[in-house]
């Protein structure tokens, strides 16, 4: 059967979440985490405030459509004096990963010095215990995979392109979670429709063909940036080898939603939901404005991967 190229197809009911949604006053909400606990479905959603500072809040549903937002911030910046001028100014795009029983929470600390990727965990979604910084800044978009790599845990995340470099995906290892290191190039930005920076969108998925990973590109224009979203694939036992890539973007702003807000032109997916029949639902930022949701299925995104 010949891959879609526009694999996915957006809920009719577009956006689930704004604004008008948080219980609390804020400016947006956006860039949502999302993973399945105890039968429902869980957002972990980036929240501004009128500040312009970013919390992490719960929301859930029983059905990954309809969600309710809890009343209260769950995750905000810490007051620990180690690790306070990291996360002075917000905690950022959550990702979550799911390992046994635990529940590993990668975001993005932003403090004085730039943006930091940060990791903790939960088993229950009531205490959430911070483990270490990932790596300096300027660094961003970090994911964790699943499950270890050859004995190491492993992320992919986005060191910042500085001296005119453009930001790429590296991977990186820890024995513990605390110390990082091993680091390797995996992706670089080309010419086309994400030259000027690529990074890591939602954690990797694994099939029978490679982890399936989800990546932005952007693409400066004369009216702005576009943020879409590419797909590629990497070796199980190797995540440094790339299998294949999607030629084209898989995803991109089309929606009203989705082409006007705070930052126009994004679509920015931090959670997919893999379901029973492989079904995959993708969660994502719209215009740094509001969360929407799109369904596609896992087969039709490796075929778009495969060389």
């Amino acid at each position: 059967m010949k891959a879609k190229l526009h694999p996915f197809m957006r809920f009719e009911h577009n956006p689930i979440l704004t604004r008008e949604d948080i219980p609390y006053p804020c400016n947006t909400v956006f860039n949502a985490a999302a993973c399945k606990f105890q039968g429902q479905y869980l957002l972990l959603l980036r929240i501004e405030d009128l500040r312009g500072h970013s919390h992490l809040t719960l929301a859930r549903s029983d059905n990954g459509y309809h969600f309710e937002v809890e009343e209260e911030p769950w995750i905000i910046p810490t007051q620990d004096p180690e690790m306070e001028i990291y996360e002075r100014y917000g905690v950022e795009d959550p990702r979550i990963t799911q390992m046994d029983d635990t529940y590993f929470i990668t975001y993005t600390a932003y403090g004085p010095y730039g943006p930091r990727p940060a990791i903790g965990y939960t088993k229950d979604f009531e205490a959430f215990e911070r483990i270490s910084m990932i790596s300096a800044p300027d660094d961003k978009d970090a994911v964790l995979f699943p499950e270890k790599i050859n004995g190491d845990y492993a992320v992919l995340n986005r060191p910042q392109g500085l001296g005119g470099e453009r930001g790429a995906i590296w991977i990186t290892y820890s024995p513990d979670l605390v110390y990082w290191g091993k680091a390797h190039l995996i992706l670089t930005p080309e010419p086309g429709w994400g030259p000027s920076k690529v990074g890591m969108c939602t954690p990797p998925i694994k099939t029978p063909e490679g982890w399936l990973a989800l990546y932005h590109g952007v693409r400066e224009t004369g009216g702005g940036r576009i943020y879409r979203i590419g797909a590629m694939l990497l070796d199980l036992e190797n995540p440094e080898k790339v299998i294949g890539c999607a030629p084209n973007f898989i995803f991109g702003p089309e929606f009203p939603y989705e082409r006007t807000g705070d930052v126009p032109n994004v679509v920015f997916p931090c959670g997919a939901i893999v379901e029973e029949d492989n079904t995959v639902k993708l969660y994502y930022g719209a215009a740094d404005t509001c969360i929407a949701l799109a369904e596609g299925h896992l087969e039709d995104l490796v075929a778009l991967c495969k060389p």
